[in-house]
């Protein structure tokens, strides 16, 4: 196997990697995707993901293919242990505020499989399976990852300005940067049996949560023929218990009493410890931690995946202003500070849900029997407990937040409808947008646009004019990953202090090409760990202005 010198290495191609490796195509950002498989893992884990999510899918231009392979969720009904309905938490499957159903259930193999297709349209982007990682030692101008090839009988080596590890709980990048995760004092075992019938089994289309502290589950929907059993298992039991029919049938027959054994096939059981685990550390100089390697989380609100995916949308535009020359690469400490908070919120929700539902013993269930049944009276309660909206990211260099009143900084900027009919993800198209309610002068125009950005114009009666208004904003600077940046009452302010970012002009300029310009500096094939090439340092970047913002974007301001 040839080495090479890119800009980007990503280790593991689940579906954190494979969406990084898209979205950093996107802006021209050439990086090879390192898989010790050659093929994507057969065996089904994540079934769920949000509207927030299924923007970034649409980002990647797959929204209908996503559309072909999930099932609307319709909701959440809470059930005793003799399967009656405690509470019921309905949803219709109409598209929300992001433009897209708000539960959405999938197989994450037929998703992978999408992902890694889209890859092809990327001449930027080079997949590699059967390529195991085993070290990364870091230099001045970037990192060797060494790697074995079986298929080419030896061993080899990549240079890399950036390494992400996206390479799962077990996370080999995550070792030879000497983080650890910090246990959040959760960890349970439970049996995961995935069935398809092409039977009818008659069942409400949302997800059922038996809350039993002595055998809880968890059964949904995930396919027009798939569905999907989780179980926690008691203490001496494994999954070879329940590996046949014959032995799984007790446990799944409450949804299944008519339907003949022969009609169902096992498409897996295995077992899973559900952790809720934290990543010291997601950065060091360079490589960066993302997915599962910087976070473990419970199941209980079906955000394992979902964290990952907005793990790489968070990361992949930052990358791509330093990788141009934008940005100072002190940039990317936004990164943690931003998500890890995120995670956390999310880590911490899924615990308290997984303790509300299974735990108490008996005095638990008789609490639940007496409460849950009255849930639907608290006001607001089912709205709340529907809504796929996560936290607000926290204060960081990206997220200027007022000191004394709440903001919409931090927040998704939502996907409505345009007065031309497009969507806001389509008309920001990666970009930073500056949506406003006055009228910008020309001299402003002309700013937004030098710095390579959108204008958004919210005229009154359309839905971002009333989401500006509900956030007591005039205008608002949203990010290239949909968050916002700054919002306030003074537009002159506002675009006085819109960074300038370039990376998506350039990438529609030259699709695919933009490290192609320098190529020729840094494909330096070798297989030793000697000096990196002197293209990549940064010296050619603006320098710092330590009083404003902490990138320094000309003309900074604070916050307003």
């Amino acid at each position: 196997m040839n080495t090479r010198a890119v800009p980007v290495v990503i280790v593991g191609a689940g579906p954190t990697g494979l969406t990084a490796a898209a979205l950093l195509a996107q802006y021209g950002v050439e990086c090879l995707v390192l898989d010790r498989r050659e093929s994507p893992y057969s065996r089904p884990r994540a079934v769920h993901l949000d509207d927030e999510v299924y923007r970034i899918l649409a980002r990647l231009g797959l929204s209908e293919q996503f559309a072909a392979i999930s099932w609307p969720c319709r909701g959440l009904r809470l059930l005793d242990r003799d399967m009656r309905v405690l509470a019921e938490f309905a949803r219709d499957a109409t598209d929300g505020k992001h433009g897209y159903p708000q539960a959405n259930m999938f197989d994450q193999p037929e998703l992978e499989a999408i992902l890694r297709a889209s890859l092809a349209r990327y001449d930027t982007v080079t997949l590699r399976g059967g390529s195991e990682v085993v070290a990364l030692t870091q230099h001045e101008g970037g990192v060797r990852v060494d790697l074995t090839d079986p298929a080419a009988g030896q061993p080899g080596a990549v240079l890399a300005q950036y390494v992400l590890g996206c390479d799962g709980a077990g996370s080999l990048v995550r070792t030879c940067i000497g983080t650890t995760m910090r246990d959040l004092n959760f960890a349970q075992r439970w049996l995961v049996a995935d069935v398809a019938t092409n039977a009818d089994l008659g069942q409400w289309e949302g997800v059922h949560q038996v809350c039993d502290p002595g055998r809880p589950g968890t059964f949904m929907r995930i396919g027009k023929t798939r569905y999907r059993w989780e179980f926690r298992l008691a203490p001496g039991e494994t999954a070879d218990d329940y590996a046949g029919l014959a032995r799984l049938h007790p446990l799944i027959s409450p949804w299944t009493p008519d339907i003949p054994a022969a009609e169902l096939e096992i498409i897996r059981v295995a077992e899973y410890t559900f952790r809720a685990q934290l990543a010291d550390r997601w950065r060091d100089r360079r490589v960066f931690l993302l997915g599962d390697a910087a976070h473990l989380t419970p199941p209980f609100t079906g955000q394992g995946m979902g964290t990952g995916l907005r793990d790489a949308m968070n990361l992949a535009w930052k990358l791509a202003g330093v990788l141009d020359g934008s940005w100072p690469d002190r940039v990317l400490d936004s990164y943690q500070a931003e998500r890890e908070p995120h995670a956390r919120a999310l880590i911490r929700l899924a615990k308290l849900i997984g303790a509300a539902m299974t735990q108490g013993g008996e005095a638990g269930n008789l609490l639940r029997r007496v409460a849950a049944p009255r849930l639907r009276l608290v006001p607001g309660l089912r709205e709340h407990v529907l809504d796929s909206q996560t936290p607000a990211l926290h204060r960081s260099d990206l997220v200027v937040r007022h000191p004394f009143r709440r903001s919409l900084a931090g927040g998704l900027c939502p996907n409505l409808v345009l007065p031309d009919r497009r969507r806001f993800d389509d008309a920001a198209a990666g970009r930073f947008a500056v949506v406003t309610l006055a009228i910008p002068a020309a001299e402003q125009r002309d700013h937004v646009r030098h710095c390579g950005a959108v204008l958004l114009e919210a005229a009154p009666g359309t839905g971002l004019h009333r989401w500006l208004r509900q956030g007591r904003a005039h205008a608002a600077i949203v990010r290239p990953d949909g968050a916002i940046l700054q919002s306030g009452r003074d537009l002159a302010a506002l675009i006085t202090a819109l960074p300038s970012f370039t990376a998506a002009a350039r990438s529609r300029a030259l699709p695919g090409t933009i490290w192609g310009l320098i190529r020729s500096d840094l494909s330096l094939i070798r297989s030793d760990p000697g000096p990196y090439p002197d293209t990549w340092t940064s010296d050619h970047r603006p320098p710092l202005r330590s009083r404003l913002l902490p990138f320094a974007w000309p003309g900074a301001v604070s916050p307003t």
